[in-house]
């Protein structure tokens, strides 16, 4: 018996002697993790009752129906440029159909370089198209294109001048080539200004696209000259433009667009004679600041209007007498122009800055139309007669 426990004793401490020398040669990883337990029944969500039948809301049913009814007249425009022999593709853009003649209005920047535009409607078909005409100043185009009366589904127009900070906006394009895109947003401020097409700021003096409006519907590369519309589908502006500071072209939720009453002005004009005439007064100011700013830092008379640093030679203001500023003052470390004429207002209109003068001459006055401007010379007002000339080209 003695032997044989002794024979157990030595088999068990090989067995142990093994199971130790065993154990320092396992990897040295962590041991595996324990087996998740269910999700408690608590966390599953709450299934939709049967009752509710899965329902739209109000808004989501009136953006699926203004999805269907304006879709069709967005287009997506697709640019090749360069020798007509070996074209080569310069980028995309969007347009809506604006008549059953097939003129569609887009960007001027998106078609200012083509040789051929390509023209692909909601459904897939394609039609190819010709430039009308553009505007450099409104950055507004019209295209047309030669296709069947049933291919076109024109969009209806609104009232850019009745349209209220917050209210609700849509805008229909084509972001980065993607068809029939749509987002929604809120009309975010009123009366915005961009610079017009650089060119023609060399070529005639810096100008400014006044009345933009700024948007946070989200707007990327390839929703140029879509439309912004309201909440019932009508067109209230063509998408332009986004503010990016990062490098990335992408929407940082600051859009902009080209007001609709602009593009009924343009468009006619564009189909008509292929370009706009826009009223010239002939006069710089600098903006860098205010009248209000300067009013308070130079003692000038007035806080509101603008301040003229000179007139071009031979312009209209230039044959009407204006004067431009003779001398310079330091505000704020910078060197200003003053002493010039300040217009304080046109037939009547109160005129706050330079951009409320450009946006009166546009949307109120003709080439060749004599208005009375009032100025403020030396302390004292006074009413000039001036005739208005056309914007250089």
């Amino acid at each position: 018996m003695k032997k044989t426990l002794g024979v157990w004793v030595i088999v068990l401490a090989i067995v142990t002697l093994a199971c130790s020398a065993e154990s320092f040669l396992v990897p040295a990883t962590a041991p595996a993790p324990p087996r998740p337990n269910p999700i408690p029944t608590s966390f599953v969500p709450t299934p939709l009752p049967a009752s509710a039948g899965g329902a739209l809301s109000e808004e989501e049913t009136l953006l699926e129906n203004l999805y269907l009814r304006v879709n069709p007249a967005v287009v997506n425009i697709t640019v090749s440029g360069g020798d007509s022999n070996q074209l080569t593709e310069l980028g995309s853009g969007s347009g809506f159909v604006i008549d059953k003649k097939g003129h569609i209005v887009t960007n001027n920047h998106v078609v200012a370089e083509a040789t051929e535009l390509e023209v692909t409607f909601s459904d897939g078909r394609v039609a190819m198209a010709k430039v009308v005409g553009t505007d450099p100043y409104s950055d507004l185009a019209v295209i047309k294109v030669d296709a069947p009366d049933n291919w076109l589904a024109p969009v209806e127009l609104g009232d850019s001048d009745a349209i209220k900070v917050g209210q609700r906006v849509v805008a229909i394009g084509n972001p980065f080539g993607l068809q029939g895109s749509m987002t929604l947003g809120i009309v975010s401020a009123l009366g915005r200004t961009l610079p017009a097409d650089q060119q023609s700021a060399q070529d005639g003096g810096f100008f400014q696209n006044p009345q933009i409006i700024q948007t946070d519907a989200a707007i990327n590369p390839g929703n140029s000259g879509g439309p912004l519309l309201d909440i019932r589908g009508r067109v209230i502006g063509v998408n332009a433009a986004i503010r990016t500071d990062n490098g990335t072209r992408a929407n940082s939720g600051v859009g902009f667009a080209i007001p609709v009453n602009t593009v009924k002005r343009v468009a006619p004009q564009l189909i008509e004679k292929g370009g706009v005439s826009y009223p010239y007064l002939g006069v710089t100011s600098d903006n860098r600041f205010s009248i209000a700013e300067l009013a308070a830092a130079v003692k000038l008379p007035v806080d509101h209007g603008v301040l003229v640093s000179s007139v071009t030679p031979d312009g209209p203001a230039d044959q009407a007498g204006l004067r431009g500023s003779d001398k310079t003052a330091r505000v704020r470390g910078v060197q200003v122009a003053v002493g010039g004429d300040i217009i304080i207002a046109i037939d009547g209109t109160e005129i706050r800055d330079f951009d409320a003068m450009i946006t009166y001459l546009v949307n109120h006055t003709q080439v060749g139309q004599t208005v009375t401007v009032t100025i403020v010379r030396d302390g004292q007002e006074q009413q000039v007669k001036i005739k208005l000339g056309e914007r250089p080209k």
